[in-house]
């Protein structure tokens, strides 16, 4: 199998021949950054899961639709982005949180989760992630933990660097503040 090269199967995603192959690369490609940055997102294990798997069949059937006007990785973070949100805005209805209110109910999530295995410390680090507004958690996540470069975030959100930068700054002093604050 050759490695994998995003222009090759761009390509090949407009073959009709060739795309149910392509695409196939396409998944055992992305799954596990995608699935990450999802469950950063929801916490857990089985709703990452699922939200995947969404967002891959909505990739696949708009997959005629993708045009390369955008990297294919910036179309499938999108795509799985407003999975999330979209899920995360159930949820919060379901749960009775406000929109824009604190998501502390995915911390039952993420302390029910089989799949954690983290200390006392690393619950604090995702409740004070939760306690954030929902763009400068994802901003934070995608700095913090993925390492990403603004201007690829700029892309995937539709944002400017400038505007990220300063979420990202915003975020991290509220996580630090929440942090060395006393019980």
């Amino acid at each position: 199998m050759q490695p994998y090269n995003e222009d090759v199967i761009v390509e090949q995603l407009q073959d009709p021949l060739k795309c149910k192959a392509a695409f196939t690369q396409v998944v055992t490609h992305y799954s596990e950054p995608l699935y990450w940055q999802i469950r950063k997102m929801v916490f857990s294990h089985d709703d990452a899961d699922d939200l995947l798997q969404n967002t891959f069949l909505k990739a696949w059937s708009s997959i005629a639709y993708f045009r390369a006007e955008a990297r294919l990785s910036t179309w499938l973070y999108r795509i799985a982005i407003n999975e999330t949100i979209t899920f995360l805005n159930k949820q919060r209805r379901l749960n009775h949180v406000p929109l824009d209110g604190e998501d502390l109910f995915l911390l039952d999530k993420l302390e029910a989760d089989q799949w954690f295995d983290g200390d006392e410390l690393q619950k604090r680090l995702h409740e004070a992630i939760l306690r954030l507004p929902e763009k400068q958690r994802l901003v934070f996540n995608m700095r913090y933990f993925d390492d990403m470069k603004y201007e690829d975030m700029s892309h995937i959100l539709g944002t400017s660097v400038g505007a990220l930068k300063a979420s990202y700054h915003h975020a991290a002093r509220k996580v630090e503040e929440y942090l060395m604050a006393d019980d």
